[in-house]
Parts: structure tokens; C-alpha cells; sequence
């Protein structure tokens, strides 16, 4: 089925133009790997998680074909291996030591205290705090902010990892496994294996759809693959239609 993005009306996949609106549909092809019917432009495939990058796909094959050649053993090769020549040290410089006549002997008389300079009296010393002055240690609190998504169905908040960059929301698979495992939700059937992403940059949070099948709505507008939107406080999620797996995001 192809998901109308203005009218949300169910479509056929052979559908060019929405039945009730005449809006033009998104393009839509198969997953390479599974054979999917699945949305052009997306990212990744919504039910068995296929990078469907080019760029990526060429090489994940080509760590693939490698990954089981040996390490070449430099010890068995008939071409020695050259190392390159070490620069010779430089000579020690010996500095000259001062005549005999300089060096004070044990039977030299000690300088006599008329001969030393005169360094002034001892320097006195004061204080800027009352003798009775008291310290205290004081203790500063950081607060730390905490990000969240709140179920809105079960009220459940799930805290987003504060040092990852990306948070894949979906449910368990082989390939690609969620940073928000939705599966103990209700209605979670609707939701994709691999279904959303939440990337951190410059201090903010976007998410964006990588291809699921019944898509990701924000404030009941549907977000289309490959777009991004920047998460503020009170964004309402929507895991595909109907609201039945909604989540509010929070910073604290």
C-alpha cells in the first residue's frame, strides 16, 4: 500500500495519483534483499533492515569479500624489509672546568658576616581575614539535563543515552538492532523492524523516517523519507497510523 502524504488515503502500489485527492504518490520500489515493497528514497528497508545506501551496500561487499583474506606475513617474504638508516648521535660536549685558583679549598676561612650584604629587616607579614573568620567549603551542584520519550498510551518514559549520536527506534532484528526496543508497547505490530531514527548534532535532536511501512507522523503531519525534523519539547510522535504508538519527547 502506498500512504497518501495529504490525505493518508491507503492506495494500491500500482497507484501514480492519490484515489481521493489526486495527489501525486511517492515512487516506490523493492527491497533488494528481501523484496519489500518499500518507498523511493528510503534508507533503509522498514522489514528486514537492508542499507539501501549504493555507496554503503558497495562496501559492506567489499569488507565481505575480505574479511577472510590472511595478513601478510612479512617474516616468509624473500624481500627483506629495509629500515631506514638511524642518524649517529652527536659527540658529547665536555665543558671546561674553572682554573684551580677559583675553586675555594676546605682549609679557605669561611667569608666573614661584615662582608655579606645588608638584606634590610625581616619583611613583616599581615592578614585580610578576622582572626575569628570561619570557612566554609561550598559544594556546587550541576544539574544535568535529561532528554526523554513519554508513551503516551502507557505513560512509560524511556531516557535517551546521552552519549550516543544515533538512536535507532524500532524492534529486534539480525541486522540492525533498536536503541528503543518499541516491541513491549501495545499496537506494536504496526511499528517496523527498523523503523526511525534519532540523530544528535550541534546540541539537537532530529528525527527522521528510514523507510518504515506505515510511516512516522509528527504533530499528525506525516514526515516524509529522507527529510528530517528537529525535535522540540512537546513534539508529538506517532510510530505509524492512527496514533495507537505515540510518544511525547521531553528535555528536562
Amino acid at each position: 500500500m502506498i500512504i497518501c502524504p495529504n490525505c493518508l488515503y491507503q492506495n494500491v502500489n500500482s497507484a501514480v495519483v492519490c484515489k481521493v485527492c489526486q495527489t501525486e504518490l511517492p515512487t516506490t520500489s523493492s527491497c533488494p534483499n528481501c523484496g519489500a515493497s518499500i518507498q523511493l528514497g528510503a534508507h533503509f528497508c522498514g522489514q528486514c533492515g537492508c542499507n539501501l545506501n549504493d555507496e554503503q551496500r558497495e562496501l559492506d561487499e567489499i569488507i565481505a569479500l575480505t574479511a577472510d583474506d590472511p595478513a601478510p606475513d612479512f617474516a616468509s617474504s624473500d624481500t627483506p624489509f629495509a629500515f631506514p638508516d638511524s642518524q649517529p648521535p652527536e659527540p658529547l660536549v665536555i665543558p671546561d672546568l674553572a682554573p684551580d685558583s677559583a675553586v675555594p679549598s676546605a682549609t679557605d676561612s669561611p667569608p666573614s658576616t661584615n662582608d655579606l650584604p645588608d638584606r634590610g629587616s625581616p619583611i613583616p607579614t599581615f592578614s585580610i581575614y578576622p582572626e575569628n573568620t570561619q570557612f566554609r567549603e561550598s559544594k556546587t551542584q550541576l544539574q544535568q539535563q535529561t532528554v526523554q520519550l513519554v508513551h503516551v498510551q502507557t505513560n512509560a518514559a524511556i531516557d535517551l543515552p546521552l552519549n550516543l549520536d544515533l538512536i535507532h527506534i524500532g524492534k529486534p532484528n539480525e541486522r540492525i538492532p533498536p536503541g528503543i526496543d518499541v516491541s513491549v508497547f501495545p499496537n506494536a505490530e504496526i511499528v517496523s523492524r527498523v523503523h526511525a531514527n534519532i540523530r544528535l548534532e550541534g546540541g539537537h535532536y532530529f528525527i527522521e523516517d528510514v523507510g518504515s511501512s506505515n510511516g512516522t507522523y509528527i504533530n499528525n503531519i506525516p514526515l516524509l523519507p529522507g527529510n528530517r525534523h528537529r525535535l522540540r519539547s512537546g513534539d508529538r510522535i506517532a510510530l505509524g497510523k492512527g496514533n495507537l504508538v505515540t510518544f511525547l519527547f521531553q528535555l528536562n
